[in-house]
């Protein structure tokens, strides 16, 4: 097979089957987030007592978004903290070099 030539897969989510046209480095991703939401479907169906459909699915998104943005949330208090833990760094190394005349 081409690298260049895409795949034709199909996925099933909540009971319905959906063909996609997908990249071949894309599947593998692709195949475990049909998992995840699966699970959770079948989570959200078992220990809420949710059958429709369009409710599991509105829960589902708002889990993995939810997820997704608490990510970037951590991520930039993250990045935040190396930056103030640098400039601190910076500043003590700038002492050192001024109290020994490296300067």
């Amino acid at each position: 097979m081409n690298m260049d030539e895409k795949l034709k897969i199909k996925v099933s989510i909540a009971d319905r089957v959906y063909p996609l046209t997908v990249e071949p480095e894309q599947e593998e991703g692709i195949r475990a987030a049909t998992k995840k939401i699966e699970a959770m479907i079948t989570q959200l169906e078992e220990h809420f007592a949710m059958r429709d459909k369009q409710d599991v699915l509105a829960f589902c998104a708002l889990q993995f978004a939810s997820q997704v943005e608490q990510n970037r949330i951590q991520n930039e208090e993250g990045l935040e903290d190396s930056k103030l833990k640098l400039i601190e760094f910076n500043n003590s190394l700038e002492e050192i070099l001024t109290r020994h005349r490296i300067k």
